[in-house]
């Protein structure tokens, strides 16, 4: 057994018939990187430990060796990313394994943390002026210069149509994020009269001309003199949200002018036509809020509770803290990771790695994402953006993929998310994905039996708790809530969404839903099955959905799923799509119709043909550019695609623009008092048999919300071939190891 003796060499070797078990290293936050990386000699870095794994890789017959690097219980911060790569891959039957020993907690953090003592009362009269006077004897100030801070971050502009930027530093109170000192404490300020809406980037006018608006509470003239104030809500369109500079507080004239356009210009009159003022001082006025003057290197806190048992830390790590790059057969286990500006885990490449029991939290981003975000290449555009992959920054991922539909991100393949928590992340939970939208090959990577929740602390479009691209990914047994808008953003073919737990989501937006695919009639292939959704959208809110199939999306099958006070605008929603399948599902006291199916080409859309179909339109680009509808795999899986941009006899319409093959059938709707709508002239649905009902239907106990139905329910004796909803089978499962 020569592989004993090798240096810095730490495992334990058990004989068997068919190999060694594998060799481990010991990591412990009291370790040392000159040890040998034994139970009782541990390393102290990660990168410590992974390197003397490399060097055990190149020695003779150890190169498929199994290698778990066991993480005792403590912290650990990274002031870089710690990197994965190629080198590092184990094998299916050997793999490379990240782990915490025996249970013990471990953090892997991005942060600094700011001791108890750091802390003084503030005794600048000048601060305390601008202090609320509620607040002066009680905010703190900790000199984060002299702790060794210098990067303080940026606030900058981001929202719907720009790119994800990292977070300005944050900070965390016993593991939860505190609010930068903002008005109001809840809820928002209505916006008053738009005086000058400003330049619209969205129609292509680049003059850069910043809106003006009249603000509706005197509490701004408060702000005159602040410096870097900033407002963040929905400007025009209630799922377009915005961070945006503020310029000027006009007191005469009670008027805001803003530093920077709105992407749809500046609108006002709706309810969520609001927002909130951040990172102002003068607002530091309750426990838990706190400001950072970046000049002076001070962090003041109103603390929300004794300082001295409290763990208290800031966010440093811009970049993602833990990149796994072209490697296969790893594993990350029973970790904590938290704490970053950026991302939490960066994936590319490779192929069954496992991300199992792990939690992922407080990021200014998102907490893990598959495959490469993108960079502009052609500003000012803030649309539909030109952009280059880049790996480790999500950036403009979203306006590049709008651009370019079959973008393959080199997300890698058959990757599992399992068991993990994911939560606090400012722009999203997971962005999944992997497999070609252009070849129709799956990508086989899951997220299963995952937590997503308060996923949108910052952004609001575009951070869902899964995005997901490519083809032939799947949403298994999760259960996201707490978000603004979607819980999950769509794009691609052959994806799998069933048994999971979907609530508390669109609810602080409009035109926005519990799950999401729009705009690419070449989405096809995507199943809906057996989820649980509740308590999505508002009823005062006029565009909620539940299931939401937007702009011509086809192809989907909505099946087994169970609808409990969901959406305003349609429970399941179809905007002029084809081959949209509803049935065997339950549907329980919407607010608006069970479904409802648009011709849009024939309501809002009737002035804008050329815009989808016209010689250079989006659905052209998508259909015959992105992919090609008239060859194979496209031509043979999905043949009816082949008519959609043909022209009607009348010489004006095309095929696409008449929904066909939409079918409503077998499924149970409980005090509903719109079951179907149907808006448009040439809307089509074919409307099965249904079971319309104001009573019970046979549920095992509504009150608690178990909506599986008894064996003798009326749903079986009304509707014959109705499906038993595995109801007990929603959400996430219990680990089993």
């Amino acid at each position: 057994m020569k592989l004993r003796s090798l240096r810095l060499l730490a495992f334990t070797v058990v004989t068997s018939t068919a190999s060694l078990v594998g060799a481990e290293f010991f990591v412990a936050p009291t370790g040392s990187d000159a040890a040998n990386g034994t139970l009782a000699a541990p390393f102290k870095t990660l990168e410590r430990a992974r390197d003397a794994a490399r060097e055990l890789r190149t020695k003779p017959g150890a190169a498929s060796e199994k290698i778990t690097l066991w993480l005792r219980g403590g912290t650990y911060p990274l002031a870089r990313t710690f990197e994965l790569n190629a080198t590092d891959s184990g094998t299916s039957d050997s793999p490379f394994l990240i782990t915490a020993y025996e249970k013990e907690e471990v953090r892997v953090t991005g942060g600094m943390p700011v001791p108890a003592t750091s802390f003084t009362k503030v005794t600048d009269a000048s601060l305390l002026r601008r202090l609320p006077e509620a607040a002066r004897g009680h905010v703190l100030v900790a000199d984060l210069r002299a702790l060794g801070v210098q990067d303080f971050g940026r606030h900058q502009q981001f929202g719907h149509g720009l790119p994800v930027v990292p977070s300005s530093m944050e900070l965390f109170w016993n593991d939860t994020p505190l609010a930068l000192a903002r008005y109001p404490n809840t809820g928002a300020i209505l916006m008053g009269e738009v005086t000058e809406p400003g330049s619209m980037p969205r129609t292509g006018d680049y003059s850069n001309r910043p809106g003006r608006f009249k603000y509706t509470d005197p509490r701004h003239e408060r702000w005159v003199n602040a410096p870097d104030v900033w407002f963040q809500g929905y400007f025009n369109h209630g799922y377009a949200d915005d961070k945006i500079r503020v310029a000027k507080i006009d007191v005469a004239k009670k008027e805001i002018s803003l530093a920077a356009p709105h992407l749809y210009a500046l609108g006002s009159g709706q309810n969520y036509n609001a927002y909130v003022a951040l990172n102002l001082l003068e607002e530091l006025d309750e426990p838990g809020e706190w400001y950072v003057d970046a000049t002076a290197g001070r962090l003041y806190l109103w603390a929300p509770g004794d300082l001295r048992t409290a763990r208290i830390a800031v966010s440093i790590l811009e970049q993602p803290l833990i990149a796994i790059e072209n490697t296969s057969d790893c594993q990350l286990r029973d970790l904590i990771i938290e704490t970053g500006r950026g991302l939490g885990i960066y994936l590319e490449g490779g192929t069954r790695n496992r991300i199992t029991g792990c939690t992922i939290r407080n990021f200014g981003t998102m907490g893990i994402m598959f495959g490469q975000g993108a960079r502009q290449t052609n500003p000012p555009a803030v649309d539909d953006y030109l952009g280059v992959g880049v790996p480790r920054d999500v950036g403009s991922y979203h306006s590049h993929i709008y651009h370019n539909t079959a973008w393959e991100r080199n997300a890698g393949t058959n990757h599992v998310i399992e068991h993990c928590d994911i939560y606090n992340t400012g722009s999203g939970g997971i962005l999944l994905g992997g497999g070609s939208k252009k070849n129709l090959t799956p990508g086989n990577n899951v997220v299963t039996d995952t937590r997503i929740h308060e996923f949108s602390r910052r952004n609001k479009m575009g951070a869902s708790g899964v995005t997901l691209d490519g083809c032939g990914n799947r949403v298994v047994h999760c259960e996201i809530f707490d978000g603004d808008l979607q819980a999950i953003f769509s794009r691609g073919n052959d994806h799998i969404f069933e048994f999971n737990h979907i609530h508390h989501v669109a609810r602080n937006s409009n035109d926005a839903s519990g799950w999401y695919l729009g705009r690419d009639p070449s989405d096809q292939g995507n199943i809906v099955r057996n989820n649980f959704f509740h308590d999505v959208g508002r009823p005062d809110r006029k565009w909620t959905m539940g299931v939401y199939c937007d702009d011509a999306t086809c192809g989907v099958l909505v099946e087994g799923n169970v609808f409990l006070n969901v959406a305003s605008y349609g429970t399941v929603y179809s905007n002029g799509g084809s081959d949209i399948v509803v049935r065997n599902n339950i549907f329980i006291g919407g607010t608006g119709p069970a479904f409802q199916q648009k011709a849009m080409w024939w309501d809002f859309a009737i002035d804008s043909f050329d815009y989808y179909f016209g010689p250079k339109s989006i659905y052209r680009k998508r259909l015959t550019q992105a992919v090609d509808i008239y060859s194979p795999p496209y031509s043979t899986r999905y043949p009816h695609l082949k008519e959609w941009l043909d022209p009607m006899p009348d010489g004006k319409t095309f095929v696409g623009m008449y929904p066909s093959r939409n079918r409503f059938a077998d499924n149970v709707i409980y005090k509903f008092e719109e079951t179907v709508r149907l808006v448009g002239e040439h809307t089509q649905l074919e409307f099965g048999k249904n079971f319309l009902t104001s009573k019970d239907p046979g549920f095992v106990d509504a009150a608690a919300k178990n909506f599986s139905l008894k064996p003798d329910a009326a749903v079986y004796r009304e509707l014959p071939g109705f499906k038993p909803i595995p109801f007990d089978q929603i959400g996430p499962r219990p680990r089993q190891n």
